[in-house]
């Protein structure tokens, strides 16, 4: 594995040292992007309240900040091939920093939108893709644990940002909430700038970037993710619908989550520690579901764990109306940061199985564009819902409904799908079977032949051996000689 790595990237990845480092600042960037739109759901209730808007407008803040850090993969891409990691991510947390300074300052819901949404879910992405890619760079016989450990400062950090919000808005209301964050977000260039680039004699991470192949990078950019043949790969097509399904229920219950509790009567702090119990159980799904998927039952058929897991998410959300009290979103939450964590372990490993990786890059890049329009779309539906009854009910059940729709269309699909490629393997192993036996029936055959024609051959060579011979007349002349010798004698 190492000499095909070395091969591969043109030099020995270190598997260790600095790495580790890297994979702390990784962990950081990580963290805030994942996590940082959604444990700014905390300040909604009383952004609403002071703007005088509607759910719908308040819900557009955290959708437009996912879909452009979901859109600004390939442009953080073409910018890492160009410039190297580490700058990309310094860039991206003074852009995080600077957009939630300039929010606080706000005066309109429409500000927020370019500051907080655009702006900042701009910087999340330059925070996010060139965290992995230099994991990759540094990381070739321990990159899994390494990508898990980076993985696991989404739950980490949620847990740890959504009772600190809430603390900063009760001290300091949410301008200066939104302030200090812009601060904290700065902590973004320190974890880039432990991103160094590899030297000491191996390609750096800025000079492999100034080859001439990084001069063609916006064109494979952009077929990478224009890839049109994928739209004729089955599996790839049942996946992409159904998580475009998925994708308009999946982020809205975990943005209205905190709002639902303070709606029923939960006091601010408490209806903050339900994200944190969702972060911790998602913190512990994740490897659970990654240990689970890997071994050799479920490896096979991964694909029904992925439709189980969506399945699971959206009977919770129709049964989250049904609860009551401060325990009943506790169980709620816990139940939820369970599937939730499974389906964030399996989105990836999934698309993985079906494409293979060859295709994968591209596949990732089609399926990041498309998902972005549920993702855009899908919190201010929900929002809207809110507004129409002046209850979070049907929000939730709209969400689940999706949610099932998306799971029970995949596992029905796949079953179809996977019939398939059974029929396909069966039909393939048939053909190889066949194949053999013709092979070895003309071996056979080709065998034979030699055999009848080496034994031909040796025939013609022992009757023309006996032609060209000459007659061997010593046993006729010697004896009537020997005769004649003792006659005279």
């Amino acid at each position: 594995m190492g000499a095909t790595a070395a091969s591969a990237l043109g030099y020995t990845p270190p598997d260790g040292g600095w790495g580790w480092v890297v994979v702390f600042g990784a962990f950081i960037s990580i963290g805030f992007s994942y996590a940082f739109p959604k444990a700014l759901t905390i300040f909604f209730k009383e952004i609403r309240q002071h703007f005088g808007i509607s759910y719908s407008q308040i819900a557009w803040v955290s959708s437009i900040m996912l879909a452009v850090m979901y859109a600004g993969g390939p442009i953080s891409s073409v910018l890492v091939n160009r410039f190297g990691s580490r700058p990309v991510v310094i860039t991206g947390g003074i852009m995080c920093g600077v957009s939630m300074v300039a929010a606080s300052f706000s005066s309109t819901i429409t500000h927020l939108y370019i500051c907080v949404g655009i702006v900042g879910g701009l910087g999340l992405s330059f925070n996010l893709q060139p965290s992995l890619t230099i994991i990759g760079k540094y990381f070739q016989a321990r990159r899994p644990i390494a990508n898990g450990l980076a993985m696991a400062g989404s739950p980490v950090f949620l847990c740890t940002l959504a009772p600190l919000n809430q603390f900063l808005f009760d001290r300091y209301g949410w301008r200066g909430g939104f302030f200090i964050l812009g601060a904290m977000l700065l902590n973004c260039c320190v974890a880039g700038s432990l991103m160094r680039p590899l030297g000491d004699g191996r390609v750096t991470d800025q000079a492999s970037d100034r080859t001439p192949q990084s001069k063609k990078s916006c064109v494979n950019c952009i077929s990478c993710c224009s890839n049109l043949s994928l739209f004729r790969h089955r599996g790839f097509i049942i996946y992409l619908i159904g998580n475009m399904l998925m994708f308009f229920g999946f982020f809205s219950p975990m943005i209205f989550l905190a709002p639902y509790a303070k709606y029923r009567g939960v006091d601010e702090y408490s209806a903050a520690s339900l994200l944190s119990a969702l972060a911790l159980v998602d913190m512990i799904a994740r490897p659970g579901t990654g240990l689970l998927a890997n071994t050799r039952w479920v490896r096979p058929r991964v694909q029904y764990l992925f439709s189980f897991a969506i399945t699971y998410n959206g009977v919770c959300h129709l049964l989250c109306p049904l609860v009551s009290g401060y325990w009943g979103l506790v169980a709620y939450a816990v139940c939820y940061g369970l599937v939730y964590g499974m389906v964030c372990a399996l989105l990836f490993e999934c698309l993985m199985d079906l494409v293979g990786p060859r295709m994968f890059s591209s596949a990732v890049g089609l399926v990041t564009i498309l998902e972005c329009c549920p993702v855009l779309l899908g919190p201010p539906i929900a929002g809207a819902l809110v507004d129409v009854f002046g209850d979070y009910s049907y929000m939730f059940y709209m969400c689940g409904a999706v949610m099932l729709t998306a799971g029970l269309f995949l596992f029905i699909m796949n079953y179809f799908n996977y019939r398939r490629l059974d029929q396909a393997k069966r039909v393939q192993e048939k053909s190889v079977e066949l194949e053999d036996r013709r092979g070895q029936c003309e071996v056979q055959q080709s065998d034979r032949v030699v055999e009848e024609h080496d034994q031909n051959q040796e025939e013609d060579n022992r009757a023309s051996q006996a032609k060209t011979e000459p007659e061997d007349t010593s046993a006729f002349t010697e004896e009537p000689l020997r005769n004649l010798f003792f006659k005279y004698v």
